[in-house]
């Protein structure tokens, strides 16, 4: 994050009126205070930029400008430094006040219109007063994406931050969006890719499995070359190359297997965790994961597919996934199911959340997902990081991401045992409660 060029960032412009709380609002979002607020008008003399991380969408720079409403002595060259900051805007949020509509908020929605730029409307100060079901119908015909906010409640800073974040997901321009590659970025060109692929009743007769042709895709699209085998021409395989292959990666259903037979040096990992850094966030599916040691027999879990197929007898998410849980926590739990568009609206009820890689859905509906289950408070991870969790075996084929490997293992460092004199206390900082 902090070496990504300003360019490659989602600018985000914030606009209002004097005093409307555009510099506490940035304050709220960024969690801490980086811009000067006062009760006197004109405080903010100058564009303040704020340089940061917004999961799940990434590196984003917030513009906090002066009011357009500025009447001092230097009002009107910092309303022309202002006005600039349209040029560099990918999204706007535009603060006002509850019932409060004027000149400026019109000239601001006008202009956003005439660029084509996508817009928030953040209603703040709700803490103060309630906004007119007739203020909030009016707006809806200006935007559908309108923010009740209070700035100045930094304890309530979740309420008001994740739905900022859905709405900013559900509007950011597709070029913020665009996902890592699947391979690509691992390995320099002219490198070697190993991928192991099962032979199963699931995979259509003639043909690979999605997942799989897209990785092989990406090599060839990143000039890396690909040799591909079946598990049990795995070692095989490896004897005849002059060197070590420079990534190996599995179907989750052979990761033990695979690796049991990579040689260390070797950066291993799966089709899924590749999935879940593609298509969402490997480190909230990493932190998500721990959540696992915190079931207990009866809870209820989703595991939700973003394709449609027909089960098979030995089902990976169905059968083997729920068999495992089982097994790691002495009891069955309640495992619900959803597949293709049909994801829940209210997770509340869940004590966790398995999705699988995504293969079939875009990198902004598994964002949108992953938010859903962050306002829910419901840890959410992946298939390939759960199987091999549950397998022993996720620091291994972490191997290929650094930051998820560094959060693993300082999961693993914060895991705190209190020992009493019959039972074990487990205090879980980076997996929540």
């Amino acid at each position: 994050m902090k070496t990504t060029p300003k360019a490659l960032r989602l600018h985000i412009g914030i606009f209002g009126r004097t005093n409307v709380g555009k510099s506490s609002f940035l304050n709220l979002v960024a969690g801490q205070d980086v811009a000067i607020t006062s009760p006197v008008a004109g405080t903010t003399t100058d564009v303040v930029e704020k340089v940061m991380e917004l999961l799940p969408i990434g590196p984003v720079v917030f513009l906090d400008t002066a009011g357009l409403d500025d009447l001092s002595a230097l009002g009107e060259l910092r309303i022309r430094k202002t006005k600039k900051v349209f040029d560099r805007s990918d999204v706007i949020i535009l603060i006002t006040e509850p019932d409060t509509w004027t000149d400026y908020e019109k000239a601001v929605m006008e202009e956003t219109r005439r660029r084509a730029i996508a817009v928030i409307v953040a209603v703040n100060k709700v803490d103060i007063k309630e906004p007119s079901p007739y203020f909030i119908e009016a707006l809806k015909k200006e935007t559908e994406k309108i923010l009740l906010c209070s700035s100045a409640d930094p304890a309530m800073r979740d309420r008001y931050v994740n739905p900022l974040k859905k709405l900013l997901i559900e509007i950011c321009p597709e070029d913020f969006l665009k996902p890592p590659p699947l391979v690509g970025d691992l390995v320099e060109t002219a490198g070697l890719a190993l991928f192991i692929i099962p032979i199963d009743k699931e995979a259509p007769k003639g043909r690979l499995i999605l997942p799989q042709s897209q990785a092989i895709r990406d090599c060839l699209d990143h000039g890396v070359a690909v040799t591909v085998v079946r598990e049990t021409e795995y070692v095989a395989a490896l004897e005849k190359l002059k060197g070590y292959p420079d990534i190996v990666a599995c179907d989750s259903q052979v990761v033990s297997r695979m690796v049991r037979e990579t040689p260390p040096p070797v950066r291993c990992t799966t089709f899924s965790i590749l999935f879940s850094r593609h298509r969402g966030d490997l480190l909230d599916a990493v932190r998500g994961v721990r959540a696992v040691d915190r079931l207990k027999p009866g809870d209820k879990v989703l595991l939700a597919e973003a394709c449609s197929h027909h089960a098979i007898e030995d089902d990976i998410g169905r059968v083997k996934i729920p068999r495992w849980l089982g097994r790691r926590i002495g009891g069955a739990v309640s495992m619900d199911v959803c597949s293709g568009k049909d994801y829940p609206e209210d997770l509340r009820s869940y004590k966790l959340v398995i999705h699988c890689g995504g293969c079939m859905i875009n990198r902004r509906e598994m964002l949108t997902r992953i938010q859903k289950a962050r306002e829910a408070r419901v840890p959410m991870t992946n298939y390939g990081v759960c199987i091999a969790y549950l397998e022993g075996v996720l620091e291994r084929v972490l191997s290929p991401f650094p930051a998820a490997l560094g959060l693993l293992r300082q999961g693993e460092e914060a895991a705190v045992y209190h020992r009493g004199s019959e039972k074990a206390v487990v205090c879980d900082i980076i997996g929540g409660k």
